[in-house]
């Protein structure tokens, strides 16, 4: 089976997607994590699910999703918080 990636529209972004990623989770998880890749381990950890660096094979769809709404939900209300504050500068 395939890896499916996302791809982000402006492939620049990135590194500021990454960053804004590993701030919103450290913020929610109350972490300190620096790498952007540690995220999603430190979400499985603290879900209990057992996630590793490679090869996750067994990984049920359902918790890889668990992991993945965890972060995923997290960055969109943040990105809409950040929206709505610069529509209020703006008005």
């Amino acid at each position: 089976m395939t890896r499916r990636r996302n791809r982000l529209l402006v492939p620049q972004a990135r590194q500021g997607v990454e960053r804004l990623k590993t701030e919103v989770m450290n913020q929610a998880l109350g972490t300190n994590i620096q790498e952007p890749g540690e995220v999603k381990m430190e979400v499985a950890r603290q879900l209990d699910i057992p996630l590793q660096k490679e090869g996750n094979g067994e990984l049920k769809a359902e918790d890889a999703g668990k992991i993945g709404g965890q972060i995923g939900g997290r960055m969109v209300k943040e990105m809409i918080r950040m929206a709505e504050e610069s529509l209020k500068r703006n008005q």
